[in-house]
């Protein structure tokens, strides 16, 4: 899992009005601001180049630059958000990726956001999702096929996307939480069990030598640390009040 580059992209004053299930209240955007800015200070420290973009005032949750893109090795694919406020966000990613990828794909039937799409070696686990469906799923897989990589889908139960609840930190371990618990489908991987009490806390993302984690849940980094990881902890909480996750806020690659 080493990676060169990632993209960000500074809030929005509208943060405040973006998607959520959470039931937290509204985020402060000052602080969201500063928030972000911690988070893209943990990922230079991870020996990475940030790119980091302009807000988009027009999309309250366009900060959560994952969602409308992934990135490979080999070539970026733009999604098409399930979030009818979200629909635009892709066409605003492409000129950054641009930047990095020759050729770009496209997914052109039914919706996906990249929240739901989980990376591990040459297979991608695809979460089926209220934001991401079986159209767009395979659309996705047959783009991800052609350049020699794998897919599957993963039904949901509960969880708002597939990475809210399950994520590969490299070393061949896996964060789980919920429902993936006992999901056969990842019975062949190290698990670090999340507590019900912190499952915020299952959306970490590795950079390099590091995993960088949600401050304040102490049960999952005891968990990360004695496995041997090292350990970057920022503070997520006004992201955590619109459904956002660490792996939201950057594309890596």
């Amino acid at each position: 899992m080493n990676f060169q580059h990632v993209i960000t992209r500074i809030p929005c004053k509208k943060v405040t009005e973006g998607q959520t299930t959470a039931n937290l209240g509204k985020p402060d955007y000052k602080k969201a601001l500063i928030q972000h800015e911690c988070y893209r200070k943990a990922l230079s420290e991870c020996g990475v180049t940030v790119t980091v973009l302009e807000p988009l005032e027009d999309y309250p949750d366009s900060c959560f630059v994952e969602d409308p893109a992934i990135v490979t090795e080999k070539t970026a694919i733009i999604l098409y958000p399930g979030a009818a406020t979200r629909q635009g966000e892709e066409k605003e990613i492409l000129p950054a990726l641009q930047s990095f990828y020759p050729t770009i794909e496209a997914v052109t039937t039914g919706t996906i956001e990249g929240g739901d799409v989980m990376r591990i070696g040459n297979h991608f686990y695809i979460g089926l999702s209220k934001r991401t469906n079986q159209t767009g799923a395979d659309c996705l897989g047959k783009i991800l096929e052609k350049y020699g990589y794998t897919y599957s889908t993963v039904p949901l139960k509960k969880m708002f996307h597939l990475k809210s609840g399950v994520n590969y930190i490299g070393d061949n371990t896996l964060l789980v939480a919920g429902e993936f618990i006992t999901d056969s489908r990842f019975q062949d991987y190290d698990k670090i069990i999340i507590s019900e009490s912190e499952m915020y806390a299952a959306n970490c993302i590795r950079i390099n030598e590091h995993v960088i984690m949600p401050e304040n849940f102490p049960i999952t980094k005891k968990q990360l640390q004695q496995k041997g990881f090292s350990v970057k902890e920022v503070p997520m909480s006004e992201f955590m009040k619109i459904d956002g996750g660490l792996s939201c806020l950057s594309l890596r690659f």
